[in-house]
Formats: structure tokens, C-alpha cells, sequence
């Protein structure tokens, strides 16, 4: 098992260790491990929808369709009682990462960026030097609102605070709101470092000047919707799943076909338009 694989189950497991040590005694440490395990598993699962569902396959390459009210729904609901990102910002930021990967311009790493530095970058990214992020849905009111300082500020202490409700014990439910960030700076590592230094993972597509790998453990996959196949990614971005063969487990799409039997999105023109270079099994393959 890869290095950063065993990094993300560590995490996991003391997640599930702090949510016992620290469970106030009405609980136990029994049903204080399942209860922050419970939480982790809803936070992991809504910031997932949010932000590699949505905002990256659904607004920024505009892959999918979403109902608009579905979009607005989840990105208030995962900001609020989940972990913030700023819809706007991240949006400009990723459109900036694919045209510049790697490269000056890139907000999130460039070439020589070591483990530290983008991790720090993961915080403090890079300056954009443009607005690439002029989308009529990004203008509602929901997404302006969830895009100010100040509401960055006040989701803060309404996930904290949403979570002591439930728990009522404020060093229980500050060491389970942090493990669950900290897993997702692991999520964002994978994302930003893992899957941008050649020195791990696989390449499909031996694309000049672009160092975007495939990890394609369970975990990683699992953990970033799938946002880890990312040498897939990189070469065909406004497609709408990110595995292409049939042996590449694919957990971001199987979310997609799962909302698709729902109700909520559809392909767009753009993300079923398959390559004429894609292995014929995905070809034939359903699309939301």
C-alpha cells in the first residue's frame, strides 16, 4: 500500500480514536466513536457532492447539468454545517490550474512546489491574474452570499456549532470538527501534491508538459470522488466521468448515476461527448 494511502487511513483511525478518548461520559466511548465516525461520514459525503460533483464537474467544466435549485441547495447546506469553500474563488482558481498546470499562472503548484509548500498553498494559493469565473449561477444571490468574507467566517462556527448541539460537550466536538479537516487537507494533498509529482501514481496519456498522474487506490478514489484520475482528467477535462476503462473504479460517477436515477442532472452536450480514442466499453457505456 502506497505511502499516501496509509497517510489517509491513519487519519481515519484517529479520527475514530480521538472521537472515543474525547466522548463526554454520557456517551462512552463506544457510541462516541460511532457518532464521530457518523459525522465524518456526512461531512466527507456533502463536501464531496459540493465540490467535486458540483462546483468541479457540474460549474467549472460544465460536464453536467444540475437542477439549479439542487446547486444552490447543497452549496448553502455543505458551507454552512459542512467544510467552507468559496464557490467563486475555487471555480477562477481551477479554471486557472488547467489552463496553466504546473506552470506560472497555476494558483495550486507549480513544477518545483515540494509536499510543504503546497501544502501551505492549499490555504494561501497563488494569485490569479484573471476573473475566469463569469458564470450566471455564480451571480445568484446564494452564491454571492456564501462567496463574502464574512460568510466564510460565520460557517466556521455554525459547523462547530451545529455539531456541539448534537453533543453538547465542547472538547468532543472540537477534536471530532478538526480530524475532519484534517482529512480534508489530506483530500486536497492527494488532489494538488500526490496527483501532480510524477514520482507517484500511473500515466494513461503521456501528455507533454503536464505532470497529472492517476492514483487510483480504493481509498483516494473514494475520498476525492474520483478527483484523483487526474492524468485522465487533465487530458479530457469537460468529460463527464474521470475513469476511462471499464477496470478504473470510478466512485465521483456512480454519485453522478446515483443523482441522475433521481432526478437532479443530466449530461451535458459537452461532458457525453466521448473521444473517438476512448476503449469501446465506455463508448457504449450510459450516461447521466
Amino acid at each position: 500500500m502506497k505511502t499516501h494511502t496509509l497517510i489517509g487511513y491513519a487519519i481515519i483511525l484517529l479520527h475514530a480514536a480521538a472521537s472515543a478518548y474525547f466522548a463526554p461520559p454520557p456517551l462512552g466511548p463506544w457510541l462516541g466513536m460511532a457518532i464521530g465516525l457518523l459525522h465524518f461520514t456526512a461531512v466527507w459525503f456533502l463536501s464531496g457532492l459540493y465540490l467535486s460533483d458540483i462546483i468541479h464537474m457540474g460549474i467549472t467544466h460544465g460536464a453536467l447539468d444540475y437542477k439549479p435549485w439542487f446547486m444552490k441547495t447543497v452549496t448553502l447546506v455543505s458551507n454552512t454545517v459542512g467544510i467552507y469553500v468559496n464557490p467563486v474563488t475555487w471555480v477562477n482558481r481551477h479554471r486557472h490550474h488547467h489552463t496553466f498546470s504546473d506552470h506560472p499562472g497555476d494558483p495550486n503548484k507549480l513544477e518545483g512546489d515540494g509536499f510543504c509548500r503546497t501544502m501551505y498553498l492549499c490555504a494561501f494559493p497563488y494569485r490569479c491574474e484573471s476573473d475566469l469565473a463569469p458564470d450566471a449561477i455564480l451571480k445568484s444571490w446564494h452564491f454571492r452570499l456564501v462567496a463574502t468574507p464574512a460568510y466564510a467566517a460565520f460557517a466556521q462556527f455554525a459547523s462547530f456549532g451545529a455539531l456541539w448541539l448534537v453533543v453538547r460537550d465542547w472538547k468532543y466536538a472540537l477534536a471530532v470538527w478538526v480530524d475532519v479537516r484534517v482529512f480534508a487537507l489530506w483530500v486536497n494533498m492527494i488532489q494538488n501534491y500526490w496527483t501532480h509529482t510524477r514520482r507517484f501514481g500511473s500515466r494513461r496519456y503521456n501528455d507533454p508538459g503536464d505532470n497529472a498522474m492517476n492514483i487510483d487506490d480504493w481509498l483516494p478514489v473514494t475520498a476525492t470522488f474520483s478527483a484523483c484520475l487526474q492524468n485522465n482528467h487533465h487530458h479530457y477535462p469537460h468529460l463527464l466521468r474521470l475513469s476511462h476503462d471499464a477496470s478504473e473504479y470510478d466512485f465521483g460517477f456512480l454519485t453522478v448515476r446515483m443523482m441522475r436515477a433521481l432526478g437532479l442532472v443530466k449530461a451535458s452536450p459537452t461532458g457525453a461527448n466521448i473521444p473517438s480514442d476512448f476503449p469501446l466499453c465506455l463508448r457504449e457505456a450510459d450516461t447521466p
